[in-house]
């Protein structure tokens, strides 16, 4: 019976030992990148009461932390300016040596299918480019899908230098930025992939966010419930988003939003919400990049077009950018354009222009700023038309213009300088200018830099939503 209780007890020691033992959330680990020049955290859990003693390889500074009741621990790190690879040594009971750390660039690329896309659907860009992608200096995080009723602690994961392997199977626009901001800020760069195709962005939002304001709620309520991927609020924030909150990031990249044509007007108080909730439980006012969703044959008149327009207002959101991909898109029958190398420039360049300072390079579309009716014709003005615009054929598409019936007709359109004078011979009292405002259209109109001009009205009247009739 003493030999019996004597094995009891070593098991329980033993247990006890092994359940205080020091432990990190996935997304802490060997190959990491850590954002630089900042104050990021470590943390985990131990042992209640139990001391735990970071140390890095880039400073002598030894970091100390005392894990709470609830058994979790968190220190706060500085690190230096972009270099490594650097070591991390986590010790309690026991020990953790992170090996082969960056300092550099850390971006979250996230949104549904067309971030989440890549050489496991085939893409041919990213097939063609995997040979020539071995490069230690950009690191990937894949995030398992997932769901969760709560925000959670820690999530599916884990850190892989970029292969030709290992970049096959990541975001093509997440790799491709990456890509574009390692050669031009020579710094290493981290990208965490954390998407799910066909999921609406109430997914991805805290669910206070959506249960406070009625017209949200009732975008949300009116969601279908789907085979492949959830539609209830919250679900793949609480999994997939909330358990990267601690972990310090330069900025976001988004593409969503063909999900939610269907809930048009509720996108642009949905989107915005979701990216203040990300940025409160982050404590990080980062910036927040976009691609517009693309034209496509939608079974509905406008609501592409409508949704374009709910992101062209959330642009107006501080911190944020969208960048205008309508001439990007071979097949508006396709919902998952191919061209990834082009709108992963464009984001990159929006990042390179506005969060690292390299004002030179062009990376805003000219996006629709007030209108004059003049006799019988409209004169738009654009901003970033700095340099003109130019039509890339014979002739301006895309223009339509309505008189009082309100009933829209094909428009004559005329560059003058930086603006562009539009009018049709048999409206005699023009009211009202609609541009690229239908779910195909891909208008031909540029500014000089080569970025295309986003689509806009200058009326509010009611826009047709019927099914298309075929």
């Amino acid at each position: 019976m003493k030999k019996y209780s004597l094995m009891v007890l070593l098991l329980l020691v033993g247990w006890m030992q092994m359940s205080a033992a020091v432990r990190l959330p996935n997304i802490i680990g060997s190959h990491m990148v850590l954002q630089q020049k900042s104050t990021v955290k470590i943390w985990g859990w131990a042992g209640p009461s139990e001391k735990v003693t970071i140390k890095t390889n880039w400073d002598t500074t030894s970091y100390q932390a005392i894990t709470s009741n609830g058994a979790k621990w968190e220190a706060s790190i500085k690190t230096p300016a972009a270099g490594g690879p650097y070591q991390i040594t986590i010790s309690a009971s026991n020990t953790i040596v992170l090996e082969d750390v960056l300092i550099g660039e850390v971006w979250v690329c996230s949104g549904q299918s067309n971030m989440e896309w890549s050489g496991d659907q085939g893409l041919k860009e990213t097939l063609d480019e995997a040979p020539n992608a071995t490069n230690t200096s950009i690191r990937f995080f894949y995030v398992a899908k997932s769901t969760a009723n709560f925000p959670q602690d820690n999530l599916e994961g884990k850190w892989m230098v970029c292969t030709p392997e290992e970049m096959k199977h990541f975001s093509a626009i997440g790799y491709f930025f990456g890509k574009n901001l390692n050669q031009t800020l020579h710094s290493p760069i981290g990208l965490i992939n954390s998407n799910w195709g066909g999921t609406p962005a109430e997914t991805w939002t805290p669910e206070y966010v959506i249960n406070n304001d009625a017209i949200i709620k009732k975008g949300a309520d009116s969601l279908n419930e789907a085979a492949w991927w959830p539609h209830k609020a919250a679900k793949a924030y609480n999994a997939m988003i909330y358990p990267l909150t601690n972990f310090s990031i330069a900025g976001v990249l988004w593409y969503q939003g063909e999900s939610n044509t269907g809930t048009n007007f509720a996108y642009e108080k949905l989107f915005t919400g979701m990216i203040d909730a990300w940025r409160h439980h982050w404590n990080q006012n980062f910036p927040f990049y976009f691609v517009q969703i693309a034209p496509f044959t939608y079974g509905n008149q406008h609501v592409g077009a409508l949704l374009r327009e709910a992101q062209t207002k959330a642009a107006n959101h501080s911190g944020t950018g969208m960048v205008v991909i309508t001439d990007l898109i071979p097949d508006t029958t396709n919902i998952h354009p191919t061209r990834k190398i082009e709108v992963a420039k464009r984001l990159s360049d929006l990042a390179l222009n506005k969060t690292y300072g390299l004002t030179s390079i062009a990376c805003q579309s000219p996006i629709y700023q007030s209108s004059q009716i003049d006799k019988d014709k409209i004169i738009i003005q654009f901003n970033n038309v700095a340099n003109g615009l130019i039509a890339k054929g014979p002739s301006i598409t895309c223009f339509e213009i309505a008189g009082e019936d309100k009933i829209f007709y094909p428009a004559q359109a005329k560059i003058v300088g930086g603006t562009v004078v539009v009018s049709n011979k048999n409206i005699k009292n023009p009211l009202a200018v609609r541009f690229a405002f239908n779910n195909t259209d891909m208008p031909n109109l540029f500014n000089k830099e080569g970025l295309p001009v986003n689509l806009f009205r200058t009326d509010d009247w009611a826009v047709d939503t019927d099914p298309i009739k075929k």
